[in-house]
C-alpha cells in the first residue's frame, strides 16, 4: 500500500479512507461526487447586517418536511465562518440557486472579505427583504428559499452539517409554470460545481424515464406484458 492506495481487480485502484489525509478524502470526493448544486446562502446577523457565502456541499433530503441540507466548514482554528455564525445566532438563513447569469458574482460573494463586508453590494447583486425570515434573498437569483434551522449536525470540528426547513420560495416569474409547478432547467440554468475550480451548466440534458416493472419484463423477455 503507498499513500493509502492498493490495486484491487485488474483497472481498478482502491483507497483506504481511514488512513487517508482530510485533504485528500476531499480531494476524490469533490471530483467523484458530481455535480453539486451550489447554494449562494445569504444570512444576517443580530444586528441586520448581511452575509453571502456560496457552499457546494449542498442538497435537498426531503419535501416533506422540505429540508435542505448544507455542509459549512469551520475556519482553520475551528471557529465559526459567518453563515455558520449568523445561522446559530439568527436560526434562519436563505438558499438562493446560481444560475450561469450570476456565476460571477457568485464567485466574488466567496472572496475572503474581512468580517461585517457586505459581500452583495461588493458583487453587483441586490437584496431583498425575506418575506417570512429575516435573511434577504437575491432579486437576481432565478430561485430562492428561506429557511428557518431545523437541525445541526456537529460532525467533528471542522465542519456542521445545517439541515434547513424551507417556508418560503421565490422564482423568477419565467423560471416557473405556477399553475403546473413545474421548472423550467433551461430558464433556470443553473450551473454546478466539479472537482478543483472547475464548474458545469446543466444545458446539455436527456430524458430518461424510469420503467415500470411491465415494461422491464417485457423489454427482459423480448415480448409484451399479458
Amino acid at each position: 500500500m503507498t499513500g493509502g492506495t492498493t490495486a484491487a481487480p485488474a483497472g481498478t485502484v482502491t483507497f483506504d479512507f481511514r488512513v487517508l489525509s482530510p485533504r485528500d478524502r476531499y480531494k476524490l470526493m469533490i471530483g467523484a461526487i458530481v455535480p453539486r448544486p451550489i447554494a449562494l446562502v445569504t444570512t444576517v446577523d443580530p444586528e441586520g447586517r448581511v452575509n453571502a457565502a456560496p457552499f457546494s456541499f449542498f442538497n435537498c433530503l426531503s419535501h416533506d418536511p422540505p429540508i435542505l441540507a448544507l455542509g459549512v466548514e469551520n475556519h482553520p482554528d475551528m471557529s465559526f465562518k459567518d453563515t455558520a455564525g449568523n445561522i446559530r445566532l439568527t436560526e434562519v438563513f436563505t438558499v438562493n440557486i446560481v444560475s450561469h447569469a450570476i456565476a460571477e458574482a457568485m464567485h466574488v460573494c466567496a472572496v475572503g472579505f474581512p468580517a461585517g463586508t457586505d459581500e452583495l453590494a461588493e458583487a453587483g447583486l441586490t437584496a431583498v427583504p425575506g418575506t417570512v425570515i429575516a435573511a434577504p434573498w437575491i432579486a437576481e437569483a432565478p430561485a430562492a428559499f428561506e429557511c428557518r434551522r431545523h437541525t445541526t449536525l456537529e460532525i467533528g470540528k471542522a465542519r456542521q452539517i445545517i439541515l434547513g426547513e424551507i417556508v418560503y420560495a421565490h422564482f423568477q416569474a419565467e423560471v416557473v409554470d405556477a399553475e403546473r409547478l413545474r421548472i423550467d432547467p433551461s430558464r433556470l440554468d443553473a450551473i454546478a460545481r466539479l472537482g478543483g475550480s472547475t464548474c458545469s451548466t446543466i444545458r446539455d440534458r436527456f430524458e430518461m424515464p424510469t420503467p415500470t416493472l411491465e415494461d422491464w419484463m417485457a423489454r427482459k423477455g423480448g415480448t409484451e406484458p399479458a
